[in-house]
């Protein structure tokens, strides 16, 4: 199983972006998400949402009521949508897939695409 994030770049702070992931080798029938380090930080885990009809969702507090997970499993693509973007959402993001444990690691990464904030 191979994961292809996209969609970092720089967006000025309060600005939007969104994140894609798709996942290619096989059908994933795992939860998917997003995992970010920012530099000098240790890596945090953003958001996930599990691959059931029921679509269940985690966010980490400071990206509840702006950061949307959701996933099109027809396309094994996850995508992380990024409203009201501060300059802490700064970091390297990291698509997963088979996120599990304490701390939270998975079976599956991607690249890792960056998000610059500008203020």
């Amino acid at each position: 199983v191979q994961l292809q994030a996209s969609g970092g770049g720089v967006v000025q702070a309060g600005g939007s972006l969104r994140l894609s992931c798709e996942a290619s080798g096989r059908a994933i029938r795992y939860n998917m998400g997003w995992f970010r380090r920012a530099p000098g930080k240790e890596r945090d885990l953003v958001a996930t949402i599990s691959w059931g009809g029921g679509r269940t969702t985690y966010y980490r507090d400071s990206v509840k009521g702006r950061f949307t997970v959701s996933r099109d499993n027809a396309k094994n693509t996850v995508y992380l949508q990024m409203n009201s973007v501060k300059p802490d959402d700064a970091a390297v993001y990291y698509c997963a897939a088979g996120i599990s444990g304490s701390p939270p690691s998975a079976d599956y990464w991607g690249q890792g695409t960056l998000v610059t904030v500008s203020s």
